[in-house]
């Protein structure tokens, strides 16, 4: 089972060479690059020689068992802790995704529920916001566009990570974020006291590294340049200094108008297309692989929703997974970790279930 890792150990020990060149740091990008893979590879490398050696301890330990009651006592926890070692080296040998180590640009919008899908909306955001900060990720908020009570009718949020371990990275935890997000409670706007029920949606993208990542040639876009509106649709700008990029190969538009100059909202809507670009060539490799995972639900329909917020209950429930818990509270100021840890189990489960039948 563990033939595989003979491999990694030989690219391993040549990554290792890679960093200790002075000339490897002189491309920021490939450094990046380089160092996430060597430390996905470090886990794998550490957890083989603990498995290696637990394997020699049980094989000695065996040998003098018949000699030595004491050796006798020791096989059965020598076992459970082999045991132990190697479910975790054949979890760490399943093929992750590419991106993980990625940082993120996630896009909230309002769905159906009018003004209460606007103020979850607002709710969306700043969860994810204290969750970053519990992880201590940095975060930017790229464009935002606010409704007339408050809530928001979408934003742009860019989250970036400060581990180069691709398992600890933003687009690991957080791609599967993206789907529809319902919400249950009386809302705000609500006098007579009755539950509502209304959406909103998060789509969810790796972000480039480096601009060269993402090949897009000036001839493919339509570029429009307009004066930027408040929430209640006035002008709140003089000069034209918003911009719509149209992508025309894929359709792709982008829309910025937060920063005061076109030349910055035109910088801002280049990193979003690039990211959706990026999302969007993956899928097609995905798609051609036949490998489709379904974990980013594109669309902003109720009746495909991926977690509810149940604000009476207290409670939150993933449906892809079945995890539910009462402590709505707190996951809405961040402690989003245990619903995010069975995203990630259920995801390594159907991993490892696909990994046994194609050994088979």
């Amino acid at each position: 089972m563990f033939e595989s890792v003979k491999t990694l150990l030989v690219e391993h020990a040549d990554l290792q060479e890679q960093l200790a060149d002075p000339e490897l740091h002189s491309n920021p990008a490939k450094s990046k690059k380089v160092n996430r893979r060597y430390a996905e590879l470090s886990r794998i490398v550490d957890a083989y020689n603990r498995w290696l050696k637990l394997t020699d301890d049980f094989e000695a330990a065996s040998e003098m068992a018949a000699e030595d009651a004491s050796f006798a006592e020791e096989l059965p926890k020598i076992k459970a802790e082999l045991d132990t070692m190697e479910e975790r080296l054949r979890r760490l040998l399943i093929p992750r995704d590419e991106n993980d180590g990625r940082d993120v640009i996630m896009e909230i919008k309002m769905g159906e529920g009018g003004a209460e899908s606007a103020l979850f909306a607002g709710d969306l955001l700043r969860m994810y916001l204290h969750y970053a900060e519990s992880k201590k990720w940095k975060t930017e908020i790229i464009e935002q566009t606010s409704s007339d009570l408050g809530g928001i009718k979408d934003v742009q949020l860019a989250i970036k990570g400060n581990s180069t371990d691709p398992a600890e990275g933003v687009w690991a935890h957080l791609k599967y974020e993206g789907g529809v997000h319902r919400v249950q409670r009386v809302p705000a706007t609500e006098s007579q006291g009755r539950i509502h029920t209304s959406a909103a949606g998060v789509l969810v993208f790796p972000e480039v590294d480096e601009p060269e990542e993402v090949e897009i040639s000036p001839n493919d876009l339509k570029i429009d340049v307009y004066r930027s509106s408040g929430p209640g649709g006035q002008s709140v700008n003089t000069t034209d200094s918003a911009v719509r990029i149209t992508h025309l190969p894929t359709g792709i538009v982008v829309a910025m108008q937060n920063e005061k100059s076109q030349l910055q909202n035109r910088e801002a809507g280049m990193r979003v297309l690039r990211a959706r670009v990026l999302a969007r060539q993956q899928e097609e490799i995905d798609a051609a692989a036949s490998v489709v995972r379904k974990s980013q639900i594109r669309t902003m329909d109720r009746s495909e929703r991926i977690r509810t917020y149940n604000f009476p209950e207290n409670r939150i429930a993933d449906h892809r997974t079945g995890y539910k818990a009462y402590n709505l509270d707190a996951v809405m100021n961040g402690a989003l970790d245990a619903v995010i840890q069975s995203d990630i189990d259920a995801d390594e489960e159907a991993r490892l279930a696909m990994l046994g039948s194609t050994e088979e």
